[in-house]
């Protein structure tokens, strides 16, 4: 379907329906497609980013930040611009981060210290990804509307994680 071949630039149509979980289903496999023969992880988060915003409903921002020292540096994204640089343990991304792990926010007034890149946002969910079993990023989804992400989601952006954690490890 689509690999780093300039040849296969305009192969990828995306399919969408009226069906959350199938459109789900259709990010996860095209995440996996775009991964297959590409090397470079910038280039394949910019596609991931559009991606996740076109299969996901309700955002108004979706995309990376990648662990660089004791920060998050701003990665490839859909939306407004964003905060460049979140330290490690503040705001959602950056407690997911030093967690390891899944952070819903139903209601993004009611987290403690949490950055407001986007006014518009009411809710965020992030993800982290890893690189020899260390964090090695987030995904990070905004909504304008609170009470936007579930499990449903949360299961769905995770194995775009798995994904990118298993592109990063090489395998």
């Amino acid at each position: 379907m689509v690999g780093s071949s300039p040849a296969s630039l305009n192969m990828f149509k995306p399919e969408k329906t009226t069906d959350k979980t199938k459109n789900y289903v259709l990010m996860v496999e095209s995440a996996k497609a775009f991964m297959e023969g590409e090397t470079d992880m910038i280039a394949l988060l910019a596609n991931l980013s559009a991606l996740i915003k076109l299969y996901v409903d309700d955002l108004n921002w979706a995309g990376f930040y990648i662990l660089k020292g004791d920060e998050l540096v701003l990665g490839p994204f859909q939306g407004l611009p964003a905060c460049t640089r979140i330290p490690l343990g503040k705001g959602v991304c950056g407690s997911a981060a030093i967690e390891g792990k899944t952070i819903i926010v139903k209601d993004v007034h009611e987290f403690p210290g949490h950055i407001a890149c986007d006014a518009a946002s009411q809710s965020e969910l992030v993800i982290p990804f890893f690189k020899g079993g260390l964090v090695n990023g987030v995904i990070d989804l905004d909504s304008p509307t609170k009470g936007r992400f579930t499990e449903l989601e949360a299961e769905y952006l995770g194995k775009v994680a798995e994904l990118l954690s298993a592109f990063l490890d090489g395998s």
